[in-house]
């Protein structure tokens, strides 16, 4: 196989819960589809829930995970809008957090002294938030991408700050133009 043909997808995440039936019905109504409700014993059951659009699966139940309920911390879901799909968990009833973003223009991270409240002011991709957790506490954050970041053009990772601006910048270009070359 030669590296063009090799891809890894992340294809399952497992989450901790304490109470089977009452995550299946917190993720049942954040609107995700139910792919999986099996139990072949008494200790053992396992739930699998889809986000729409999504490629990756959550997974929680009984003998599925020896971590504590609600250590699951910092799993991110990316939205298009952040404001409709804030919208309409708050209508399921979910507890959303009001949306924020990071004033250093990077990804957010645990420093609160960089968190500012609303989105971010020029909604660039990438740069508002918003969060939730579930029942147990395992954590989500709603991250707005518009326009996926091209990454570096020699294939390599974004090792700087200054390259991350840039492709930032080619994104939003891009976007704007409608070109992706």
């Amino acid at each position: 196989m030669s590296n063009a043909d090799e891809y890894m997808n992340i294809e399952v995440i497992v989450i901790p819960v304490s109470d089977v039936d009452r995550a299946k019905r917190f993720y049942s109504k954040l609107g995700w589809r139910l792919d999986l409700d099996v139990a072949p014993s008494d200790d053992y059951r396992v739930i699998q829930f889809t986000p729409p659009g999504s490629s990756c699966s959550v997974i929680f139940g009984r003998g599925v995970s020896s971590a504590v309920p609600g250590s699951a911390q910092g799993l991110h879901l990316v939205v298009s809008d952040l404001e409709v799909v804030r919208r309409r968990l708050l209508a399921a009833g979910i507890e959303v957090s009001e949306p924020f973003y990071d004033r250093s223009g990077l990804f957010h991270h645990i420093r609160t002294d960089a968190l500012a409240q609303g989105l971010q002011p020029q909604r660039n991709s990438y740069g508002s938030y918003a969060s939730f957790e579930d029942p147990d506490g395992n954590s989500w954050t709603f991250q707005e991408v518009t326009v996926r970041l091209a990454g570096d053009e020699n294939g390599g990772a974004l090792t700087s700050v200054s390259a991350l601006q840039a492709a930032f910048q080619k994104a939003k270009a891009a976007a704007v133009t409608g070109s992706h070359g």
